[in-house]
């Protein structure tokens, strides 16, 4: 059943995406106005204005939006998972791996296919390992699987830093800004726009499954969730949506980790709304980051990790702050 507040939290997100993608496309090095942001949309813009808007702004902002997005859903996936409020997308180590996969390729002097192409393999990789080694000979448990995920991307971490002090000078730069997040070369979103659909579509329908399973394996199991298969797929899910992410733009912390307690703190906990709301939350929150990222030192690019923390986490603590303030009045 749709309440008032919910309408009302789906309008505001709705409704915030639209503003983010309206400044992503308006706002950059070359300011566009408002009525030839609305003219290049309706394709009768100058050549140039055509092009700037739609064929360079657009597909980024696309991007954003979708891997956003999906940071967020894989954010809400790995804390039903582990049963985990501090659990984020690269618990697991994903980001680790294809920072290590995707350096090394760097380091070699590989094209960007081939960094792509390492960076996934990397990412799917590192978290397979991490469930293997949680699993062990027998089943695993989510305490398990997090701290196999922890000490692993602890030796990434380890690995990352050799590379950089081992690299040339010339691709440390790039090399930075990849563990940053980057969206300078992001111009094809319909990847993660599709993966994105299919989650919220298949995760929305199991909203209930994943309802039951957050309040423990035990309660899943006596009301007939078959947990085991359940809980393969969420892994899978989460990690492949980490996996392409982190492939598309890099290393972008804090959505996953700050969106789905946002969305929680204002929705509760009925995944049928905190998943489509932290998909729509995610990807307007790193729209708006990377839009502030062209814009703020223009023509020079800012890191899209660090704004989306200097975002994030001051709009996590004043919303915790709000709300532990409610709970005792």
């Amino acid at each position: 059943m749709i309440t008032a507040r919910t309408s009302a939290l789906f309008t505001g997100l709705l409704s915030l995406v639209g503003l983010a993608f309206f400044a992503a496309l308006a706002s950059g090095s070359a300011d566009v106005s408002f009525g030839e942001t609305i003219s290049a949309l309706r394709g009768t813009a100058s050549e140039h204005i055509q092009s700037l808007v739609i064929d360079l702004r657009l597909p980024r902002a696309m991007t954003a939006f979708a891997v956003g997005g999906l940071l967020a859903v894989a954010g809400v996936l790995m804390q039903v998972l582990l049963r985990n409020p501090l659990a984020e997308p690269y618990i697991l180590g994903s980001s680790g791996g294809a920072a290590v996969a995707a350096l090394f390729a760097m380091t070699l002097g590989m094209s960007s296919l081939i960094i792509d192409l390492s960076a996934f393999g990397g990412a799917m990789a590192a978290t397979l390992l991490v469930f293997a080694i949680a699993h062990g000979t027998g089943s695993w448990t989510p305490a398990r699987l997090l701290l196999t995920g922890v000490v692993l991307a602890a030796g990434f971490s380890a690995a990352t830093t050799l590379l950089l002090a081992l690299s040339p000078d010339k691709n440390l730069r790039g090399m930075l800004f990849w563990l940053m997040g980057d969206l300078s070369f992001a111009f094809e979103p319909a990847r993660c726009l599709w993966l994105l659909g299919i989650l919220l579509l298949t995760g929305t329908a199991a909203a209930r499954h994943l309802n039951v399973l957050s309040r423990g394996e035990l309660q899943a199991a006596i009301v007939g969730l078959p947990v085991t298969g359940f809980r393969y797929l969420i892994f899978s899910a989460a990690a492949l949506a980490t996996a392409l992410s982190v492939t598309t733009v890099g290393v972008i912390g804090f959505i996953g980790l700050v969106v789905p307690h946002l969305i929680r703190l204002v929705a509760g906990s009925d995944h049928r709304i905190v998943l489509p709301a932290s998909a729509l939350a995610g990807g307007a929150l790193l729209v708006v980051a990377d839009t502030l990222a062209r814009t703020l030192m223009a023509p020079r690019q800012l890191p899209v990790g660090a704004l989306t923390a200097a975002i994030g986490v001051p709009l996590f603590l004043v919303l915790m702050s709000r709300n532990r303030q409610n709970r005792y009045q």
